[in-house]
């Protein structure tokens, strides 16, 4: 794990989520402080009339296509290109559901990847899930507080991080989860803002630890869309750079395994370097040619 520590305020909570509805547009979540971090399960538990605030960007249908597993079963680099443009969907206790479109990813290859969890085939407690089906959620806590959220693909040990989201649906209950975070009167975030980090978009849509081991094709609670109205998204529109956060581990800090939508405002760091190589064809300058060919991919944890 990498990436320098900020100042954070103690994990408190966010259940107990009673969502009002105002003038159509706003919803206010009262998060009452002192459960999280004894029961990160329960939140939003007392959830009520918990109204969506949808992007101009989000086409309101029931065309809404749940992927399955069969989607899940590509090799890393390939599902966290996949993943780009595909729907987050964190569904309520009420119904609710909160909808963020995946804008950026990373791959983690197991194995010799020296910047994954599970490199060098080592199995933990902690990192089962990379070793299960593919589709399988990994969550896990960085620096004591946050948490990042996972899926495993094919290959030993491999996993996608997801790194950033663009809001589509409730914005203000994503707005006061992210708030019961943040120092009291820290000024108010942008849409753009919310889901824009692995730990901030699982405060966003309220990812608790104990959504690890979760089939991510079949769960109740979260579960990935495909949005009918969008196409899949062109090679020249994916942006390949190094990942973010794992200098110290050498040349695998280098591997252009971070995978992001060209020009889209949600992304955490944009790379303009990597940007003008992906445009030149370049981007695969980092990998050998067993690790272009075959994409087996592993993960790893990152800061917001």
């Amino acid at each position: 794990m990498a990436g320098r520590k900020r100042k954070m305020l103690p994990v408190t909570d966010a259940e107990a989520a009673i969502v009002k509805h105002k003038n159509q547009t706003d919803l206010t979540l009262n998060v009452s402080p002192a459960k999280l971090k004894n029961n990160p399960c329960e939140t939003l538990e007392n959830a009520q009339n918990c109204q969506a605030e949808l992007s101009h960007y989000f086409t309101n249908n029931d065309l809404h296509q749940r992927l399955e597993e069969d989607f899940f079963k590509q090799s890393c680099i390939s599902l966290a290109k996949a993943f780009l443009g595909k729907v987050l969907v964190r569904r309520c206790v009420d119904g609710t559901e909160l909808r963020g479109r995946i804008v950026e990813t990373e791959a983690y290859l197991g194995g010799e990847d020296k910047a994954s969890h599970s490199a060098g085939g080592k199995r933990t407690e902690r990192n089962t899930a990379m070793f299960m089906k593919p589709g399988t959620i990994y969550v896990y806590l960085i620096y004591g507080i946050y948490l990042c959220m996972n899926v495993s693909s094919e290959g030993e040990g491999a996993a996608v991080l997801l790194r950033s989201l663009e809001p589509l649906q409730g914005q203000p209950a994503m707005r006061q989860l992210r708030a019961a975070r943040r120092r009291e009167g820290a000024r108010l975030l942008k849409d753009k803002e919310l889901c824009n980090g692995p730990s901030k978009l699982c405060q966003a849509l309220n990812i608790p630890r104990c959504f690890d081991r979760r089939n991510l094709a079949a769960d109740p609670e979260v579960w990935l869309e495909k949005d009918p109205n969008i196409n899949p998204a062109e090679p020249n529109d994916i942006v390949s750079a190094p990942r973010i956060g794992i200098e110290s581990h050498g040349e695998w800090a280098k591997k252009p395994w971070r995978f992001y939508l060209r020009g889209h405002p949600c992304v955490s760091v944009v790379n303009k370097e990597a940007e003008r190589q992906s445009v030149s064809g370049n981007v695969t300058s980092n990998l050998v040619p067993s690790e272009v060919q075959s994409h087996t991919g592993q993960h790893n944890v990152k800061k917001a």
